[in-house]
């Protein structure tokens, strides 16, 4: 049984614990163990989600099966009309059991709840991440890329993705 759930405050460990089983496992290939490191620290220390969520105005939602935390997704609004998918992941044990999609359309429904009217949804995702095919079969389309510094003399070598919500 699946359930998903806007996450609170308290919820900002289990966040934590989450990302930090999957976000090293997701980028293993992709980015050096130093990198991936930094993001964790920039992204996912407790600190740092609790600026997301208080500061940021980042919404998250967590996803469980059987009562079991499976995986996250957290949306943002960077315009009037334009909304970010800012992080998406499923744990590793659960990537087969369409949580992924479960996640994606809670995003999409999240937005539509703030913004009912139409509007785009945008992500970053790296150019190598395997996800790609997932978000293309989900409707989005690359619109344009770019190498983004995030600090350290790190950079994101993204695709920019969007999907026009109605």
């Amino acid at each position: 049984m699946y359930s998903i759930r806007q996450a609170t405050y308290a919820d900002i460990p289990l966040i934590h614990e989450m990302a930090a089983n999957v976000f090293p496992e997701t980028y293993k290939n992709i980015l050096t163990p130093e990198q991936i490191e930094y993001m964790m620290e920039w992204m996912y220390s407790l600190e740092n989600l609790r600026k997301q969520m208080e500061e940021e105005g980042h919404i998250y939602y967590l996803a469980f099966k059987d009562g079991e935390a499976a995986g996250y997704v957290s949306i943002q609004q960077e315009g009037e009309s334009l909304f970010h998918l800012q992080k998406i992941y499923v744990l590793p044990r659960f990537q087969k059991d369409r949580i992924g999609k479960k996640l994606f359309e809670q995003a999409i429904a999240g937005i539509k709840a703030l913004h009912p009217a139409p509007c785009r949804m945008e992500l970053n995702v790296n150019r190598h991440n395997p996800a790609l095919g997932f978000y293309e079969h989900m409707g989005m389309k690359k619109v344009s890329e770019g190498d983004f510094p995030i600090g350290n003399g790190y950079y994101m070598n993204d695709y920019i993705m969007g999907l026009d919500l109605q």
